[in-house]
């Protein structure tokens, strides 16, 4: 955890990111420390990369939190950092409850996707901090979903939007490029013959078809959540792929 004299703010904005150690928070981190903002980048305390996650993310200037994925931690986590905003950057490529870390956890879409954003909006509901709550979802989410993954990332937007918390959601598509942990090849092969596909809608005049499903650079989506996240207007609002661009 972060210890008590880390107190030094640069500016009025303090952002803690949760799943800062994936593709894409790995990026929110280093763009909101480029923008001079003080950055909290939270890893799992059995993380088996932790001292790796550490040194990178204490090199471009942020601090690290180390708070258990508990709620009543979470709570004193929150109450003493102080957040202006929070990231929820989370999620799973696990379908099935697979038991994964040091802690025994198991990790689907229900345990992961919602289950930790559930959590950290838990723990803010108990204490008297209102942070903007970005929560990072997906293209195609809404009510209904008939899959795992989109029937969870639904009920953590149904939550978040009845919180009474301040909110943005961001639903990209594909989100690809080099740098991941994962390589996912077959994922990476789908992205490019879909934007293939896409470039010839957007030939066709479907533009607007070719902006919200083509497929994003990690940094790329970065950029555009660290822009929602310090933008008063985005407040309440859910900015879809093409939104991001």
């Amino acid at each position: 955890m972060i210890s008590p004299d880390d107190t030094t703010s640069r500016g009025k904005d303090v952002v803690f990111v949760a799943g800062a150690t994936g593709f894409t928070g790995r990026e929110v981190v280093r763009v909101l420390v480029e923008k001079g903002v003080r950055t909290v980048a939270h890893v799992r305390p059995d993380s088996s990369g932790l001292e790796k996650w550490r040194e990178r993310f204490e090199g471009l200037g942020a601090q690290v939190d180390t708070t258990p994925w508990q709620e009543e931690a979470m709570v004193a986590a929150m109450q003493k950092i102080g957040p202006t905003c929070v990231f929820a950057l989370l999620g799973t490529t696990r379908a099935r409850g697979k038991i994964a870390g040091k802690a025994g956890r198991v990790e689907n879409y229900e345990t992961v996707d919602y289950g930790l954003t559930a959590l950290l909006i838990q723990a803010l509901a108990k204490t008297h901090l209102k942070p903007r709550f970005v929560y990072l979802s997906a293209v195609g989410v809404k009510r209904d979903s008939s899959t795992p993954y989109y029937a969870a990332r639904w009920k953590a937007e149904e939550l978040l939007r009845g919180s009474g918390l301040p909110w943005t959601i961001a639903r990209p598509a594909f989100i690809t490029g080099p740098g991941r942990d994962d390589p996912r090849p077959s994922e990476r092969f789908i992205a490019g013959a879909f934007d293939g596909m896409l470039s010839v809608a957007n030939v066709l005049g479907v533009g607007k078809v070719s902006a919200r499903y083509r497929s994003m650079t990690g940094a790329q989506l970065a950029t555009a959540l660290v822009r929602l996240a310090l933008d008063p207007s985005a407040e309440g609002k859910v900015a879809e792929a093409e939104d991001l661009r």
